[in-house]
């Protein structure tokens, strides 16, 4: 199949929403225009800058169209959040797949018990994958040697491929199996901020996993096509125009149309899962805790002692230290996607050694931590925001979380891999990004480990966020109450 050559390189307007979809809350005018071209599509790719709410569009859009069961295939960090979204904006039942249910979790779909289903990239062949034809001896397999298990995979009628720039390589199994799975279906929808960083052939495997490559004419013509000359592009300006027509869209969070139906600071959390070594390490400090708390159980907020209060101060920050650097690997992920995108990120943390971690992982990066004088703090600022090799600002939150300034104007993301004790504290170190002189809208992710006590720590911070809380003061001045709370907590 070729395309036709084009004459009228017009980019159409977004379609209105013109049909009620049964939401718990209304989409704001420019997703719904980006709901109504889903529904028109059915497959389709939403570029959104992040933000702009492409979780709620897919999640309307899905509904809309009632393409129940709907598989969702995204990072392992993001699953539960996922869940958390069908649950915050309609009255579908999502479950994300675990062991317990590997044999049986369709009986859920068919008994009513859920309509959603949600899986990591690396989990999808445990779940969805029967076998692979043999194939030669140093030869790869091919998406034709993987046999599905069609009878859980013909039940479903949509996916949405969460980050799906992350199959841009043909060769991967994560492609290859995504591939097997969504080729089968309807209903495909593909969500990314970072379409192709490199060259147009990064397109090729995203437009394969949603079932619009014969659009652009198949993949010898698209290489031949859009692929071509020393730099390996060609023909960009017809191919915008051809995938805005068939199966793509894009708004900026800067656009004035869009900015002012957002909040000038948003949050939004990831969850990660911790890595064997720090789960196990973890465990274990649980376990050592829950020894020493055993003493005490019957300790009220006035009789606790101040030694028993500090020596459960550094048991619990031993958990949370844990915590940090388990996900480092989940938070290391996001963060390389805004890197993608070209936008620089200011990340805060408590220990000195995830700092270390963060250079060491982003080599061109600076840092600002306690141990810096006024000059050198500045000069980490300077060269941040001078240089456009330096993506990452490692912070700690007590060096940087007050009396900085200077990054408002250059970053709109603040990322939290370590937590403080009270919201003020939170507060502050956000609005290092958004303060006077910020022309954007400043999204504050915050990295949790799964099933440790930066969930507890993170509701606590909320808590005092509603209640209004304005407790100010060290890292370390921690209320009696919260003692009595995290002892409740492991007791």
């Amino acid at each position: 199949m070729s395309i036709p050559v084009l004459t009228d390189y017009t980019i159409p307007d977004l379609p209105e929403l013109d049909v009620s979809i049964p939401l718990k809350i209304d989409p704001r005018p420019y997703q719904a225009r980006g709901i109504a071209y889903g529904i028109q599509k059915e497959c389709f790719i939403n570029g959104d800058d992040m933000g702009l709410g492409k979780t709620f569009q897919s999640i309307a859009t899905i509904t809309a169209l009632k393409a129940f069961p709907c598989l969702v295939i995204c990072p392992s960090g993001v699953k539960e959040n996922w869940r958390r979204e069908w649950q915050k904006f309609t009255k579908v039942k999502a479950i994300v797949l675990e062991d317990s249910v590997k044999n049986n979790f369709m009986e859920y779909y068919r008994a009513g018990m859920a309509q959603v289903f949600i899986v990591n990239y690396e989990s999808v062949r445990k779940y969805f994958i029967d076998s692979i034809a043999p194939v030669k001896s140093g030869e790869r397999f091919k998406v034709s040697d993987v046999n599905v298990k069609t009878k859980v995979v013909d039940m479903f009628k949509s996916a949405i491929v969460d980050e799906i720039h992350k199959l841009k390589d043909f060769t991967t199994q994560n492609y290859k199996f995504t591939r097997s799975i969504t080729k089968r279906l309807p209903v495909v929808i593909g969500l990314t901020g970072t379409m192709f960083v490199n060259t147009p052939w990064d397109l090729a495997a995203q437009l394969m996993i949603i079932n619009r490559m014969q659009y652009f004419g198949g993949f010898a013509f698209f290489k031949q096509r859009y692929c071509a000359g020393p730099q390996k592009a060609s023909n960009l300006r017809e191919l915008n125009v051809l995938l805005n027509r068939v199966c793509y869209f894009r708004r900026n969070k800067s656009d004035p149309e869009i900015k002012k139906y957002l909040p000038d600071k948003a949050r939004q959390i990831v969850m990660c899962d911790l890595d064997a070594k720090h789960r196990k390490e973890y465990q274990q400090a649980v376990n050592n805790l829950k020894g020493y708390l055993k003493q005490y159980k019957s300790a009220s907020e006035e009789t606790v002692e101040q030694s028993m209060k500090g020596e459960v101060m550094v048991r619990i920050g031993i958990l949370k230290n844990i915590s940090a650097r388990g996900k480092l690997q989940d938070a290391f992920n996001f963060i390389n996607d805004l890197i993608s995108q070209g936008q620089k990120v200011v990340v805060f943390c408590n220990l000195l050694d995830v700092v270390d971690q963060i250079q060491a992982k982003y080599k061109n990066s600076v840092r600002i931590t306690g141990g810096q004088d006024g000059k050198e703090k500045q000069a980490a600022i300077d060269k941040f925001r001078s240089d456009p090799k330096i993506m990452v600002i490692a912070c700690t939150i007590k060096a940087a979380g007050t009396g900085v300034d200077g990054l408002q104007d250059v970053s709109s993301n603040a990322c939290f891999i370590e937590l403080g004790w009270h919201s003020a504290i939170m507060d502050q170190a956000e609005d290092r990004c958004y303060r006077s002189g910020q022309h954007k809208n400043v999204m504050c992710t915050y990295f949790l480990g799964k099933d440790t006590i930066d969930e507890w720590n993170y509701k606590l911070i909320e808590t005092k966020r509603e209640l209004g809380s304005t407790i100010t003061g060290a890292e370390n001045n921690v209320d009696v109450s919260i003692i009595s709370d995290v002892m409740n907590l492991f007791t």
